[in-house]
């Protein structure tokens, strides 16, 4: 097999799946972590709810819309996309604080931004104090979702770890759904209870957070990158429930050191070092990184999520908009959890592909309904909203877990932190030009494009190009370590890489198997002694 020359060894006795007992805590820390997507879950979901409550318009509307006060398109489109321009400052904040705090501390800075910005929304009357505190809460969303799809990797056991990540992404599902329920309870509501207990109750979810942060420990590879390898042992020793002296967490904090040490000799971890086009191909796993953030964006989702209740208004006139809102969220929870399973058993680059197409299907055939039958067709109408959730299906299962876990494992330990960061801003800015750009792509009006319906054209055809992309740049990275990603990046492409993941798999299993046997023989050649040393004093 055609591997470099500093190329690092196959992990060792890690962890393999028959040691899910020492994984546990492993896993339950990765899990806990994964409650910082409910942060971006739950604002986003509350603020599509929010725009359409009535008491809300009579208090922040500007226009009037068939004698009723309304927000116009640009301060709808201000007020939704806004929090994105705040994440894209605050992923890319989410890097130094990472490395130079570490991901624990970090996410308690974050947590207490987000807390400001929430306490400015709570208190707005207006739609600049509104905007304002959005933007602050931003910037606490978005070091969150660069610090924890991070920290999961780090910590999580190479066997589990796609589902551990994917975890960041049902979180995000929940948080959408719990706000769904929360704005069905509160819309009715005609003074300011209506949006300021949905918005309120997020610095609970924000407190939950930092104290879960405030038990967990940090991330044993941090540590090894500031030269703590104590720490590091202790760390990894919680998370394998073994001892800090253990052959399990010496040899895989010796990996983890070797593997630092070949990176730093390339480069020293700089952002610039993230466009570098060296040997270990860094520049190829950046770009792979942005664009699959980009393309995720681009596959229409966070139109349901912004806009979701707005759309379902108009598609289905005679429902209950908050009521449809719900069930698509509950889709969205549901269909999250096979996608987990999915990420480690059949592998993140055919999820990518086949789900890409699945959304293409669906949203062309919303496209081809909606322009067909009119609104007024309710048969039509609950044909949309039928084909809406299956679309959301597709994305739960596959785009939406699978782009945050290519994204958390495909980085080597020297630039990881700065090259997520670019990952996760890439997701922020088309989150952004996707959110203000929507209501006057769909919305009628003067200078409006008025497409309606016909958007999901748009996402279709930008669905099927993500198919594309996934078939020529995502590698195969299921079952494998951190440090044998970054091996495997050093020799094959996109193409060769599920060969080279089984290759490195067997590898790993012959060296295991290798080390199983020595110990077995070194065990029988010890019995054997004491045997020979009782025989001799009997």
């Amino acid at each position: 097999m055609p591997v470099i020359a500093d190329a690092v060894p196959s992990a060792g006795p890690v962890l393999a799946p028959s040691d899910f007992k020492s994984a546990t805590p492993a896993i339950v820390v990765g899990m806990a972590a994964a409650f910082g997507g409910f942060l971006y879950g739950y604002d986003t979901g509350t603020i599509s709810g929010i725009i359409v409550m009535p008491f809300f318009k009579q208090v922040f509307g500007d226009v009037m819309v068939d004698g009723k006060p309304d927000l116009s398109t640009g301060h709808q489109s201000l007020v939704v996309s806004i929090l994105s321009a705040g994440t894209f400052c605050g992923a890319l904040a989410g890097a130094p604080l990472a490395d130079q705090l570490g991901r624990k501390i970090g996410m308690q800075i974050a947590l207490l931004i987000f807390c400001a910005g929430v306490a400015m929304q709570t208190a707005s009357t207006s739609v600049g104090l509104l905007a304002g505190g959005r933007v602050v809460a931003g910037l606490g969303v978005g070091i969150v979702s660069t610090i924890v799809p991070m920290y999961q990797s780090e910590t999580a056991p190479r066997w589990i770890r796609g589902a551990v990540v994917s975890g960041y992404q049902w979180a995000i599902t929940i948080g959408l759904l719990i706000a769904a329920i929360v704005n069905n309870s509160t819309q009715s509501y005609m003074d300011t209870r209506c949006y300021r207990i949905p918005i309120a109750i997020q610095i609970g979810f924000a407190f939950i957070l930092s104290v879960l942060f405030f038990v967990l420990p940090e991330s044993p590879r941090w540590f090894i990158k500031k030269g703590r390898r104590d720490d590091a042992l202790r760390s990894l020793a919680r998370l394998n429930s073994s001892t800090a002296d253990s052959a399990i967490v010496t040899t895989e904090a010796d990996l983890i050191q070797k593997n630092l040490d070949i990176e730093l000799s390339h480069g020293t971890g700089s952002y610039l070092e993230c466009f570098s086009n060296n040997e270990r191909k860094y520049l190829l796993r950046t770009m792979t990184g942005v664009f699959l953030q980009a393309w995720q964006q681009l596959t229409g989702i966070n139109f349901i999520f912004y806009y979701g209740t707005k759309f379902f208004a108009r598609a289905v006139p005679t429902g209950n908009p908050y009521h449809f809102t719900i069930i698509s969220n509950v889709v969205n929870v549901v269909m999250t959890v096979p996608g987990m399973w999915w990420m480690d058993f059949v592998g993140r680059r055919d999820v990518l592909i086949g789900g890409a197409l699945w959304m293409t299907v669906c949203e062309l055939i919303v496209a081809v309904v909606g322009t067909v039958e009119p609104t007024s067709n309710a048969a039509a109408g609950k044909s949309l909203v039928a084909f809406v959730c299956l679309y959301i299906a597709a994305f739960a299962s596959t785009w939406g877990p699978a782009a945050w876990v290519v994204c958390g494992e495909i980085f080597p330990l020297a630039i990881r932190a700065k090259a997520l960061s670019l990952c996760v801003a890439s997701n922020w800015l088309w989150n952004f030009g996707i959110g203000y750009a929507t209501p006057y792509l769909v919305d009628p009006g003067q200078g409006h494009a008025d497409l309606g319906t016909k958007v999901f054209f748009i996402w279709s055809g930008t669905c099927f190009c993500s198919a594309i992309y996934a078939f020529l740049f995502i590698y195969e990275t299921k079952g494998l370590s951190l440090e044998e990603v970054d091996e495997m990046y050093a020799y094959a492409t996109s193409f060769q890489s599920k060969r080279a993941n089984g290759e490195i798999r067997a590898r790993r299993i012959d060296v295991e198997g290798h080390s199983t046997h020595v110990k077995d023989d070194e065990s029988a050649t010890e019995s054997a002694k004491r045997d020979d040393v009782k025989l001799a004093t009997e």
